[in-house]
């Protein structure tokens, strides 16, 4: 992927610009399930990949991330996370307000909510560049959920 975005160094500094600040939001497995969730939404075999490797690493179990690419999780805070974010993508962004109460309602806060927000949409924008590029999964590609 990286290799693809080098040929546009901005583009490359966006996306890494939002890496580096999307890893001070919220902690690592909330943040993979936003990831996880919101790259199954938009069919991105390579962020996939990546974020099924990296979630391994982080100690996701293979059945908490199988949940996440669906929605879901064990831990009932971040299946709110994981709808949440499928929905803001699925929505556009228009999420009713059942959608903001069961987020809320699962314990975060509104700054919380943004910081889901701004995860999701940096998972489409690297979602979108991987698929408009085609890019090559270089790493073991999941079944897809």
């Amino acid at each position: 992927m990286f290799t693809t975005l080098a040929a546009n160094p901005v583009v490359l500094d966006i996306v890494m610009t939002l890496q580096a600040k999307a890893n001070r939001l919220l902690d690592a497995k909330t943040r993979h399930t936003i990831a996880l969730a919101v790259s199954e939404a938009n069919g991105c075999d390579y962020c996939l990949a990546l974020h099924t490797a990296g979630s391994r690493q982080g100690g996701m179990s293979v059945e908490d991330i199988d949940l996440a690419r669906a929605g879901s999780s064990i831990d009932p805070r971040r299946a709110a996370v994981a709808r949440f974010s499928q929905r803001v993508i699925e929505t556009r962004g228009h999420v009713s307000d059942a959608d903001l109460a069961a987020v809320r309602g699962a314990g975060y806060t509104d700054p919380q909510v943004l910081a889901i927000v701004a995860l999701a949409v940096r998972a489409l924008l690297t979602n979108y560049l991987n698929n408009v590029n085609q890019t090559d999964v270089d790493i073991p590609a999941p079944v897809r959920a």
